[in-house]
């Protein structure tokens, strides 16, 4: 509800009568009105979710409640009162107000030199006694204030500050939180200045605490809020911790998300031009994130930074050239008896033949831990007669320390050697997929508050493919949001411009966009998401932002695959 609408619902028309002993005070039938109004702003209050237009209700209700033609609500902070709003109609002063006009005038503090209480201001005071100051005059008042300060700003403004209600503000914890302060209250009928009535300062009592219950509700709410947020990045982080070749990964794919979103919000061209998330959904989609690899906490880090084939710990090809260290040393120790024979015997040509055949050997031992160095990184691809040496070379007897003889490499280790593509088994490639099955069964157990009930499936879904092939589900894109589709385009661009890969170089951005192009063409990512990422240049904003010079190539984008102009 805007302010104006809240001025519609509380008319400040009010027939007035004298009371000798009270001031101004109103019927029955009046005091019944007021008390619906009450009634209405505490439910506008209790709904308000924006914590300005909050402030700003509380201060308009107030004043429409008694008719006051002016307001300040102050908050408490460092034994201080602060200036949040501050309205005085006469005057045409709304502060902050749309134009965000800030206020200028310094906070109250409750304790003077010496840690003196500050009793002289009607505020402080208020705020110290936890008592309402009710001021007829302020310019004939003896209730001992300092209104010096009043009398000043009336002077250069032309304004006469007559009568004071100043109410303070606690909390469900009876702690202060802050003072509601209105000023001139006003016959409707004559427009004269008239004092705070006892209904006035009853009603406006009852107002300060509901106010103060929902600003408190609403700052418990923020710090939740802002607790919520921090576990989630420190969950973040310390899943990009575990491994220092995935660093940024959960950081970085919230910021092409968002882009993403807020792509898909402006676009006006295309399948989601009429789609529009609001503040909510982009704060989910945020949050999904943010959580989309937390089941990474699971997965054994010798597999996550798995860059070679034979590593675990550490890269077993070093175990391996150690072996070739001693099946040469045993070969240049045979060689040597046979030589040191042949050459008793003073036969030159045996030597020759010697030195040939060990020669040879060395050369043979040399290529075959170069091939197998070679087979240790990760390639696109290995041919079946590459597989083939890897098993005659494992063939290979050696003695080992306990001088009995084993196969050069072991079971294992011509098994990781084999892997046709990448580094990983399909027993590690398993436990890296199963990341996104604990993801959201972790995620799904979280009590999640409506605004973020989607999380999990948007979370969960980033590795689904719009045909049905991806995992963990086997969702087609009908089956998915859209939140989710978007987050798998986040995913996989970071992913393939990262530089903190062990197992690859980091890629300029034409080839990340050609493999995001077919990519789309094969039916992995949606189409129509793909075509505003491109359209809208998102891909361009986060490369100028996190890629490296080197990255950003020159490229036409009616080369990429895929690509369609909107």
């Amino acid at each position: 509800m805007s302010a104006e609408n809240l001025r519609k619902i509380l008319p400040n028309e009010y027939p007035v009568s004298t009371n000798e002993n009270q001031g101004y005070d109103y019927s029955n039938a009046e005091l019944w009105h007021r008390l619906e109004q009450l009634h209405e702003i505490g439910k506008s209050l209790s709904a308000e979710k924006d914590s300005q237009r909050l402030l700003e209700y509380i201060l308009i209700g107030a004043k429409s409640l008694t008719g006051a033609d002016g307001g300040t609500l102050y908050f408490l902070k460092n034994d201080a009162l602060h200036f949040e709003i501050m309205h005085t109609d006469s005057l045409n002063i709304a502060k902050p107000g749309d134009t965000k006009e800030t206020i200028d005038l310094p906070p109250i503090p409750l304790f003077l030199e010496g840690g003196h209480p500050n009793l002289k201001s009607i505020a402080s005071f208020a705020a110290l006694t936890g008592k309402t100051v009710n001021i007829p005059d302020a310019y004939t008042t003896d209730e001992g204030f300092d209104f010096s300060g009043t009398k000043l700003y009336d002077e250069k403004t032309g304004y006469r500050s007559t009568s004071f209600l100043a109410i303070p503000m606690k909390n469900h914890e009876n702690e202060m939180i802050g003072v509601l302060q209105l000023i001139n209250a006003r016959d409707k009928k004559s427009g004269a200045i008239r004092t705070f009535s006892v209904a006035d300062q009853s009603l406006l009592e009852s107002l300060a605490s509901q106010a103060a219950v929902a600003l408190s509700n609403k700052h418990l709410v923020s710090e939740l809020k802002r607790l919520m947020e921090r576990f989630i990045e420190i969950i973040a982080s310390a899943i990009d911790e575990k491994s220092p070749y995935t660093g940024a990964h959960c950081r970085r794919v919230p910021e092409i998300a968002m882009a993403i979103a807020n792509a898909l919000n402006s676009t006006e061209k295309g399948v989601y031009a009429d789609l529009e998330f609001d503040s909510e959904q982009l704060y989910e989609i945020k949050i999904a994130a943010l959580l989309h690899d937390c089941g990474k906490i699971t997965t054994p880090v010798h597999v996550v930074d798995k860059a070679t084939k034979l590593e675990t710990i550490f890269d077993r090809i070093e175990l391996i050239e150690v072996r070739f260290e001693i099946i040469k040393r045993d070969m240049e120790i045979a060689y040597l008896k046979q030589k040191l024979s042949a050459d008793n015997g003073s036969d030159p040509e045996k030597l020759q033949q010697l030195e040939k055949i060990y020669q040879g050997e060395l050369a043979q031992l040399d290529s075959d831990l170069e091939f197998l160095k070679k087979a240790n990184i990760g390639r696109e691809f290995m041919p079946e007669k590459d597989i083939q040496r890897l098993r005659e070379i494992a063939n290979r007897q050696w003695t080992d320390l306990s001088g009995k003889q084993a196969s050069l490499l072991n079971e294992n280790e011509l098994y990781n050697l084999s892997i046709p593509k990448g580094t990983l088994t399909p027993e590690e490639r398993e436990q890296i997929n199963n990341h996104i099955v604990v993801t959201q069964k972790m995620l799904n157990q979280l009590p999640f508050p409506k605004v973020l009930k989607n999380v999990p499936e948007i979370a969960g879904g980033h590795h689904e493919r719009m045909d049905g092939k991806g995992y963990p589900n086997g969702l087609t894109r009908e089956q998915m949001s859209v939140q989710a589709r978007l987050m798998g385009i986040a995913d996989v661009f970071e992913a393939l411009t990262a530089s903190d890969r062990p197992y690859k170089k980091p890629m300029p951005l034409s080839q990340v966009l050609t493999i995001l192009g077919n990519m789309k063409l094969e039916g992995h990512i949606d189409p129509d998401i793909f075509d505003v990422f491109i359209n809208e240049g998102v891909y361009l904003e986060y490369a100028r932002k996190y890629l490296s010079p080197e990255q950003i190539d020159k490229f036409e984008l009616e080369k990429i695959p895929g690509y369609q102009k909107l």
